[in-house]
């Protein structure tokens, strides 16, 4: 029996995989986040550690037969957060998140600081990744930055807390903007620029290799085996794919989750920075992936059900596949609530809806929000194009891929086939059981299988050819607003 722990930004999930490779059951516990000034975004590690203790007990009591059967864990995490340890490994400060922006000035300063960062990274120096988060702190809080032991990223501080050893792998570490991607290991060059070094860092060891062993006092606690064996684990995004079976070079997903993720595995490392196009390592050995990137996806429709006090499923039941007349009464929303990063690496950019009228209804405005994620999608699908990457079908994962709806409206305005899978909203945590079954010696052929097909959604031109012009109006809205 293999456990997979993904820690997400709003919830910790937890997933029991058997080793014929079949969910045998999941749990959760919610998480909160902070935004205690404008552009912030933060989390308290200890907060992750109580959800996964909580989602722990939930899965054992449901599954008491299979729970004692666990021999590996595997991690799935948020990516790019800031975990700042002093010399006794205690928490320096909040957790700085992936979608916290107030590091922007500090982009322009590792640009200058590396020049090759581009090249040896292979991505912008944007305010949601590691690097300049540690030369904000530097800034603005000195003796924080002073008693800097160890960073880490957000699944190892859980590793940290499993098994006593500070280890990361490279599909992570590459949002951090430290890691020689090409290589997979830490550029001294580049952790110079932000005056930190390689014993600050966690050992890196591949995704689906052993990392550590459970603690034994918490194996007993958990009522877990002696040589329960943790493995490296994986980035959110990364170990989504796994879960997918989305490994081999051309193979391609959307993530439709907190964030929105259009991913798709090389079997080189091929950056294109220009295009605010994210290229890192895959979570298997010699697989890369290149990646696009917006920040807010999903989590723009709960934001649109506190605004107006409802629940996803009454708004989305209000929404017809025959929906002209919706349409015709929907405004533009761009969804940029927490800034965005491709194509626009923009941290300052505003959510907006544009073009309300007095017969904009509430359906009219959930239509818009859903379009203007999948509008976002498109914009992320034509920097990859621009990057040389070249898809017709995409699987789709993530929170959001439960609306056929949704699923629908993002092949018409994509133009290609969505396939959504069996079990695909698990996403991250089946991932990390899956890389904890090849840490404890499975094979990549017979573990990384693609779930079966439950639906597929195919575009349709004529619904395509009315998106159209609305895509374009998304766009000049945005190129319009953005000096303002």
């Amino acid at each position: 029996m293999f456990l997979g722990i993904d820690l997400g930004t709003s919830e910790v999930k937890l997933l029991l995989l058997d080793k014929g490779g079949s969910v045998v059951g999941q749990a959760g516990a919610a998480l909160d986040l902070q935004r205690p000034q404008p552009l912030w975004s933060e989390q308290d590690p200890a907060a992750w550690w109580r959800a996964t203790g909580t989602a722990v007990a939930t899965l054992r009591e449901r599954h008491a037969q299979a729970w004692p059967l666990v021999s590996a864990i595997g991690l799935s995490g948020q990516m790019h957060g800031a975990v700042l340890l002093g010399g006794g490994d205690e928490v320096l400060r909040p957790a700085i998140l992936w979608n916290d922006g107030r590091s922007h000035a500090e982009c322009a300063e590792l640009e200058a600081a590396a020049p090759r960062l581009h090249d040896i990274a292979g991505n912008l120096a944007m305010p949601g990744f590691t690097a300049p988060k540690l030369l904000w702190v530097r800034r603005h809080e000195p003796e924080i930055f002073a008693r800097v032991k160890t960073v880490l990223l957000p699944k190892d501080w859980l590793r940290l807390q499993l098994c006593g050893d500070k280890v990361s792998d490279p599909s992570d570490a590459a949002g951090t903007l430290w890691l020689d991607v090409a290589r997979r290991d830490w550029s001294d060059e580049l952790l110079a620029a932000c005056g930190l070094t390689r014993a600050q860092m966690s050992r890196l060891v591949e995704a689906s290799e052993p990392s550590g062993v459970l603690k034994p006092e918490l194996a007993r606690a958990w009522g877990l085996g002696p040589e329960v064996v943790i493995a490296g684990g994986a980035g959110d995004n990364a170990a989504s794919a796994i879960g997918i079976g989305t490994v081999a070079p051309g193979d391609g997903f959307i993530s439709l989750g907190t964030s929105g993720v259009l991913f798709v595995v090389n079997d080189r490392f091929a950056p294109n920075p220009a295009s605010a196009v994210h290229a890192f390592c895959h979570a298997l050995p010699q697989r890369w992936h290149q990646m696009s990137v917006m920040l807010s996806a999903a989590s723009c429709l709960r934001w649109f059900c506190t605004l107006v006090g409802s629940d996803e499923a009454t708004l989305l039941a209000e929404l017809s596949p025959d929906d002209s007349a919706v349409i015709d009464l929907a405004p533009i929303f761009l969804p940029y609530l927490a800034g965005e990063r491709t194509p626009h690496n923009d941290p300052f950019a505003p959510g907006v809806f544009f073009g309300l009228t007095p017969a904009s209804n509430r359906a009219a405005c959930t239509y818009a929000v859903l379009e203007g994620v999948a509008f976002g999608l498109a914009d992320g699908l034509d920097a990859l194009r621009a990057a040389g990457t070249e898809v017709s079908t995409l699987s789709l994962v993530g929170g959001g891929a439960r609306s056929a709806y949704w699923a629908q409206l993002i092949a018409d305005a994509l133009g290609v086939d969505i396939l959504v899978h069996a079990g695909s909203e698990a996403g991250g945590a089946l991932g990390a059981a899956r890389l904890a079954w090849l840490a404890a010696g499975g094979q990549v052929d017979a573990v990384c299988t693609r779930p079966a097909v439950a639906a597929r959604h195919r575009p349709n031109p004529e619904r395509h050819a009315r998106l159209t012009p609305r895509l374009a109006r998304f766009r000049d809205l945005y190129r319009r607003l953005r000096g303002a």
